[in-house]
């Protein structure tokens, strides 16, 4: 119940639109109610009038009959219209909502969670949350509107009809829904968690398939991801199933409903207390109120999945940013030093520290290099540094002020990072550049690709800048991916440079080249240079050598390229 008062609050900027809509899928279904009874009070009004001989009134009749049936085909378009507008709108705000969220979370609250499964959160999760009001809460409260109505108007014609009327749709309404719940919240529940695993599964298949050929050529992940497509299957079957069986039920519930009300009915004409006419109105006035009581099972049975849905999402907007936000955060200064002073930090779960008692001073312009083997916690100051964890110990300051006193995104903002592993979109080159900067001229774009050493390959491809990389860059080399996302990080117009193994997956010849021209082109910007190769580090202003957490060495060039860790890189 808490998830869903949740998912109703978040429904609240709609709500005049949804209100609407309900109002207009019970007047449609009125109108049909109304439409049905007048029409069969009216033929068999006209009949015994014509079988007595007495003349009768029918153009007021016919007119309501009109009159309802333009209603009903009015209402049902507008309610089509008004509750697919407010459902869109409701989505359209969900999803920037969930992933302003996910924003502060990332990475370091996120290391758990699959791609595929963030994914499938952010898009199959927040579809399905499309059903919470056109599948569940229109139809629920449009029903009880009709079915109050239709029962008052019964009341008023044979109060024993309109007992049974509103008995049957209680049936049909309540207890074949919760048996229907009942059945079907377990399917629900797993289509909804199963679904993220299988997309997870599956987008590691696809991305890892020249590894799978190679290491599983039995197939065994295929054959995982295979099981997992058929249990979704089967659970959906299931559910189709179910559905199929509560609309047959519905069904015989709206049949027994005009039985029995013909049952009731039929000795009141026959004793005189009840209208002849008034029979078949009683009659379709029962069968027709079914029409709005029809769509509650799938309500029922829609609702655990869409309920597991918004609590998969809810399960991660709730978590704790790593590093939270200033109450009120100052404006950052345009440069200045970057200090870390006896840091420390120890991941959750770890049983040691990956940085202990770490002192580095990044004063603007100076460049440094952060030197050791995986592991050593060089990864570690990067994470730091961005803000995507807070440091354990010591303090951690820009400009002379903490940086718990900035905006974590302000603070990015004065850094240009190239990171271990960083993304390239399924867009052209000139696109993925341009993410940072929006404004950057193609000539721009042309010096940072020419310092990178990737401007002659781009310049030869047919399209130039416009050639399309491919999702994550699969269409380009790993060097040639490494270095477009190198240059996309020179182009960023920021004072702190920051560059996570910039040469990996280069050649010796073209990582001297490219070090260099980065080198030159870094000067007068603060260079923070993390690797375990020895490429550049002859032109630093200083050497700082880590190893299991921890400075064990620091100096300048001069004084550390002959180190026994340096003397082991490549």
């Amino acid at each position: 119940m808490r998830d869903l008062l949740r998912l109703l609050r978040l429904m609240r900027p709609q709500a005049g639109w949804m209100a609407l809509a309900v109002l207009l899928s019970a007047a449609a279904s009125l109108a049909h109610v109304g439409l049905m009874a007048a029409s069969g009070w009216f033929i068999t009004a006209m009949a015994l009038a014509g079988a007595a001989g007495v003349a009768m009134d029918p153009f007021t009749t016919s007119a309501a009959i009109r009159g309802f049936a333009l209603l009903r085909t009015g209402a049902r378009y507008g309610e089509r219209l008004v509750g697919h507008e407010a459902t869109l709108k409701f989505v359209a705000r969900l999803r920037p909502w969930f992933f302003a969220r996910l924003v502060p979370l990332a990475p370091a609250a996120l290391e758990d969670e699959a791609s595929g499964d963030l994914l499938a959160r952010l898009k199959g999760d927040i579809d399905r949350l499309e059903f919470a009001f056109l599948r569940i809460l229109s139809p629920v409260l449009a029903a009880v509107l009709v079915v109050a109505v239709a029962v008052g108007v019964a009341a008023y014609y044979a109060g024993a009809a309109a007992l049974v009327l509103g008995a049957f749709a209680l049936l049909a309404g309540a207890g074949l829904p919760a048996l229907v719940h009942r059945l079907g919240a377990p399917a629900a529940r797993r289509v909804a968690h199963d679904t993220g695993a299988f997309e997870a599964a599956l987008v590691d298949h696809l991305e890892g398939r020249a590894e799978l050929d190679i290491y599983d050529p039995a197939g065994r992940h295929r054959r995982q991801v295979d099981a997992a497509s058929d249990a979704l299957l089967a659970d959906e079957a299931s559910l189709a199933r179910l559905a199929g069986a509560s609309a047959a039920g519905v069904g015989l519930a709206a049949q027994g409903a005009l039985l029995a009300v013909l049952l009731i009915a039929g000795p009141l004409v026959l004793a005189g207390r009840l209208a002849g006419a008034d029979l078949p109105l009683l009659a379709f006035l029962a069968l027709a109120t079914f029409d709005a009581v029809a769509p509650l099972p799938l309500a029922f049975q829609t609702l655990p999945g869409t309920l597991a849905s918004a609590r998969r999402l809810f399960a991660l907007v709730d978590r704790a940013p790593p590093v939270p936000e200033p109450g009120s955060a100052r404006p950052v200064p345009a440069e200045g030093a970057l200090v870390f002073s006896r840091v420390g930090l120890t991941y959750p779960g770890a049983d040691h520290a990956a940085l202990a008692d770490f002192d580095l001073v990044l004063t603007p312009g100076r460049h440094v290099a952060l030197v050791g083997p995986s592991g050593s916690g060089k990864s570690s100051v990067v994470a730091l540094a961005l803000r995507f964890r807070a440091a354990g110990a010591g303090s951690i300051s820009f400009a002379g002020t903490p940086v718990e006193a900035f905006s974590p995104d302000a603070l990015r903002r004065r850094m240009a990072v190239l990171g271990q592993k960083d993304h390239l979109f399924a867009a052209t080159i000139g696109d993925n550049l341009r993410m940072a900067d929006p404004a950057a001229t193609p000539d721009r774009c042309a010096q940072a690709l020419a310092t990178a050493g990737i401007l002659p390959f781009v310049a030869a491809q047919p399209e130039g800048l416009e050639t399309f990389v491919g999702a994550h860059g699969t269409s380009l080399s790993g060097g040639e991916a490494r270095r477009v996302a190198l240059a996309r990080t020179l182009l960023k117009d920021a004072p702190v440079l920051i560059l996570d193994e910039p040469t990996e997956g280069l050649d010796a010849h073209t990582e001297q080249a490219v070090m260099a021209a980065v080198l030159d082109a870094a000067r007068g910007r603060t260079l923070l240079l993390v690797t375990h190769r020895t490429a550049g580090l002859a032109r630093m202003d200083e050497i700082v050598v880590m190893d299991g957490g921890r400075v064990v060495a620091r100096g300048t060039p001069g004084e550390m390229l002959g180190h026994p860790l340096l003397a082991a890189l490549p």
